[in-house]
């Protein structure tokens, strides 16, 4: 039987603003495939650290890579699990009062067991859903990964075992007396928009913008 909602633990129970929270699975992987950086926690030689890395999902595994020497990866795969986040930022709430202000965003925080993929297939097909995840379709229009290239790169798997999913996506929440305020309140939408792809100075002539590239743009301008 397929899940459709994670079950509610200390873990990931989402506790201030629990109205806004989401368990089901469908909603969590949506924001997760609305975009294409995480962010991932980590401990290193007993310091907290968070950084941005470039992520794939493919069902319940998501997939992120790097070098062989890099710190973080090392780390997760000591650790053997891995906590990561991702937020879309959709709007500024403007509110009368200074107290009120907030924004509109969709939120998703993953708790997931880690594991280094080793077979050659499998490696490869996760390095392609990671570049087809940044522009879909794209992994047919480059050049692939080369032997040293391959050999260069650690994937580690992520198994999502439970995550939560928080959304705001309403308008200014103000205290009623504040009504009669001659301030001004409402909400600023923000998307991210993609222009015209910007060709490479050393292009061979005659290159034409591949079609993966065409329609991303079309699809995000």
């Amino acid at each position: 039987m397929t899940m459709t909602a994670y079950q509610i633990t200390e873990l990931n129970k989402v506790k201030r603003g629990p109205k806004r929270a989401s368990y089901d699975v469908e909603t969590v992987y949506s924001i997760l495939d609305d975009a294409f950086l995480c962010h991932i926690g980590y401990v290193f030689k007993g310091k907290a650290i968070v950084i941005p890395t470039a992520y794939c999902r493919k069902e319940d595994k998501i997939y992120i890579h790097g070098s062989l020497k890099n710190r973080m990866m090392l780390s997760l795969l000591e650790a053997g699990e891995a906590s990561l986040t991702v937020t879309h930022l959709d709007g500024l709430v403007l509110a009368r009062s200074a107290f009120h202000h907030s924004a509109n965003y969709r939120s998703v925080t993953v708790f997931g067991s880690v594991r280094k993929v080793n077979d050659p297939t499998e490696k490869m097909e996760a390095l392609a859903c990671i570049l087809n995840h940044m522009v879909p379709g794209h992994w047919d229009h480059v050049r692939h990964p080369n032997k040293k290239e391959f050999n260069a790169t650690l994937m580690l798997e992520i198994t999502i075992n439970t995550a939560s999913a928080k959304v705001r996506a309403e308008g200014v929440v103000d205290e009623p007396e504040d009504h009669k305020l001659p301030i001004w309140a409402g909400v600023v939408p923000i998307k991210q928009v993609a222009f015209d792809a910007v060709a490479d100075n050393d292009l061979l002539e005659g290159v034409e913008v591949p079609d993966s590239v065409l329609q991303y743009v079309e699809s995000n301008n």
